[in-house]
């Protein structure tokens, strides 16, 4: 008996260690691709703020959504992110105040400031373009993310592409970057259990 629980409990674990390769694998290749092309909104996932100024990893995530919505890829940008213990303003109030000083017009930036954390801030982002009989995006944020976002916006039943930005201070800190790569090599098979 103690026998066949032993081998249980390998297969177990064995099993395991090959979903979170896969995982690991699944963000690394994802992290690469850039899918930019014309589409109905960017979305920027958000990130914090201090005292009304983009951190260093948000303001990295706006300033690609603002090379792309420059590029034309689409007429306006949704920036997400609620109001963190503490603050009294939302990532996204921070994220549309930062765009628009930028030339971005007023018109042009959402700011959906209900989720506080990814699969909240999708949820908002979906009901949001739904109302209007929008779905085709493009997702903004750290390489790391985007292939749990793609996930989230397949839940929610959303025509997603992903374009990670290139200066975000995560990517430039190659210990930090793997100690978030492999957090999300956690994350995704919540994330797949979720968008089927």
């Amino acid at each position: 008996m103690l026998r066949v629980l032993r081998q249980a409990v390998g297969l177990l674990l064995l099993t395991g260690a090959i979903a979170y390769t896969v995982s690991l694998a699944m963000v690394l290749v994802v992290s690469q691709q850039d899918q930019r092309q014309p589409v109905d909104a960017i979305v920027v996932l958000g990130a914090a703020q201090y005292n009304g100024r983009p951190s260093p990893v948000l303001r990295a995530r706006l300033d690609h959504a603002l090379s792309l919505y420059r590029e034309a890829h689409a007429p306006m940008v949704i920036v997400t992110g609620g109001i963190g213990r503490g603050d009294t303003t939302s990532e996204a109030a921070v994220g549309r105040r930062y765009l628009v000083a930028r030339g971005v017009s007023a018109d042009a930036v959402v700011a959906e400031s209900e989720g506080r954390t990814t699969m909240a801030s999708m949820n908002a982002v979906t009901a949001w373009l739904r109302a209007r009989g929008l779905r085709r995006v493009l997702l903004v944020s750290d390489p790391f993310h985007m292939c749990r976002l793609r996930l989230e916006a397949r839940r929610t039943a959303l025509e997603a592409y992903t374009s990670p930005t290139g200066s975000s201070p995560i990517s430039d800190n190659p210990v930090l970057e793997l100690r978030y790569l492999l957090a999300e090599g956690f994350k995704i098979p919540v994330a797949w259990a979720r968008s089927w």
